[in-house]
């Protein structure tokens, strides 16, 4: 059923290997829908709650962190309003896209970014209390997984969407799973 090959560098050495069975796709399926439901419930409580103020992270834990240069900025104003919004309509659709099959490798990839700033704004922020291994990082893992095996191949709008024209042997194909 699926069939990835995977061939890398590793450690100056190359190594290639294939993965297949429906086993596989199996889990990769479950991946997807409970990385999925994880950020669709998240976006759905902050839209349910409304309204979503993000200026305690942006403007709050972001301060003294890595990341605080480029979060900083968003923590006031305008910027404040555009975050307050995207976030919770963010993580609705990368959770909505997991879920569907829909542009997956684009919404796994959205979401591990979504993890890095939370995975390095709390952490950092939060002295590491909770250790360097987290719920964000294994998000990061997680949704690494799913845009390295392109996981929207079991029931998936993906599949559908590569027959159309605008995807067929053209660089667009790479946003799908």
């Amino acid at each position: 059923m699926s069939t990835q090959s995977i061939r890398t560098r590793f450690l100056g050495t190359e190594t290639s290997f294939s993965v297949s069975g429906t086993w596989l796709s199996y889990w990769i399926l479950l991946l997807r829908l409970t990385s999925g439901w994880w950020l669709l419930h998240a976006g759905l409580d902050k839209i349910w709650a409304w309204p979503f103020d993000a200026s305690w992270f942006v403007g709050g834990a972001a301060q003294g962190t890595i990341l605080a240069p480029f979060v900083t900025p968003f923590s006031d104003g305008i910027l404040l309003s555009v975050v307050n919004v995207a976030v919770p309509l963010g993580q609705t659709a990368i959770g909505l896209g997991l879920i569907l099959g829909v542009l997956t490798r684009t919404a796994a990839f959205f979401g591990a970014v979504l993890m890095l700033f939370f995975y390095f704004i709390n952490g950092y922020g939060g002295g590491w209390a909770h250790g360097l291994v987290t719920a964000e990082l294994l998000g990061i893992m997680v949704f690494g997984t799913i845009v390295a095996l392109g996981a929207g191949g079991v029931l998936a709008v993906d599949n559908r969407l590569r027959e159309m024209a605008p995807f067929e042997n053209t660089r667009l194909r790479r946003l799908l799973g």
